[in-house]
């Protein structure tokens, strides 16, 4: 597929997820694709980044579920914080372990997965809808209430006994998700080269259609590696998209972040003149034309 043919695919309205980490393989040819098209009220899903960033600034975020945005080297991606000081969308904020066992509770289809974390924390302040429930086992694994116990073993102090309590987290259900991976084939089997898959497999099993892009597209049987670099699967993937560079600026396995153009995307969105300008430049045509402009830029800074 072409990263506009799977625009075409959403609706506004969709829960979207989007996979990589912070400013780490982002999908960023899809996400500026979704900038340049007429969808809007999205609810995006994601370990925030300039995806969250630039989707905000292009007007199509109604809400943001995320356990952070951050660029990495620049603590806080600036769009995302003026939208939120602006109140232009919603955030549910969870800790990073509820974030992902809410992706885990959705690739199971199960409503909701129990964790600890939370527990104690303002997450529980913000997110006044989150439910705790009661653990129905102790330690060992054996229900409360004596059923179950061995023969001869009292059963009258575990009768009174109450279960731990804990975070229910519910289930982070997406409609698709887009995600950026080093290599794919032409089937939708995907492979990562860097160091950590992130959570780009969860994204692609809780969600009803995964888009993937690719920095280099193989024909089926060219992805050589590691089986366990193998992150994803055909049959998760409803289209995978050939995008080199699909990743800018974000750091992805082919290529390290681009740091110098990351600060001039964070300089020019402090200044509403400045950003229409880096706007025009970069973000006003297709991929051939933001990677043509990148050129430039550099080749200016160096000249």
């Amino acid at each position: 597929m072409t990263a506009e043919e799977v625009v075409a695919s959403l609706e506004s309205g969709m829960t979207v997820g989007i996979g990589g980490w912070g400013s780490r393989r982002k999908p960023m040819a899809l996400v500026r694709a979704v900038c340049g098209s007429a969808l809007k009220d999205l609810t995006i899903v994601s370990c925030g980044g300039p995806d969250v960033g630039l989707l905000c600034a292009a007007g199509k975020v109604r809400r943001v579920v995320a356990p952070f945005v951050t660029l990495d080297s620049i603590p806080l991606e600036p769009h995302f914080r003026a939208a939120r000081q602006s109140g232009a969308v919603g955030l549910t904020e969870y800790d990073e372990g509820m974030f992902m066992f809410g992706l885990l509770a959705a690739a199971h289809r199960l409503p909701f997965l129990p964790i600890r974390a939370g527990l104690g924390s303002d997450v529980m302040r913000v997110n006044p809808g989150l439910r705790t429930v009661r653990s129905p086992y102790d330690a060992a694994g054996r229900p409360y209430g004596g059923a179950g116990r061995g023969a001869g073993e009292s059963t009258e102090e575990s009768a009174e006994e109450e279960g731990e309590e804990l975070v229910a987290v519910p289930a982070l259900t997406l409609d698709a998700a887009l995600i950026h991976l080093e290599r794919a084939d032409t089937r939708g089997n995907g492979r990562y080269l860097g160091p950590d898959p992130y959570l780009d497999d969860l994204f692609a099993k809780a969600a009803a259609r995964t888009y993937l892009s690719c920095e280099r597209l193989v024909d089926p049987g060219g992805l050589a590696g590691p089986p366990q670099t193998l992150l994803v699967s055909r049959m998760h993937v409803a289209g995978v998209v050939e995008a080199p560079a699909g990743a800018h600026f974000t750091e992805c396995g082919d290529h390290g972040r681009d740091e110098a153009f990351q600060r001039h995307y964070a300089a020019s969105a402090a200044d509403p003149e400045a950003w229409a300008a880096f706007a025009g430049r970069f973000l006003s045509g297709d991929e051939t034309a933001y990677r043509d402009a990148v050129r430039r830029w550099h080749e200016e800074r160096a000249g």
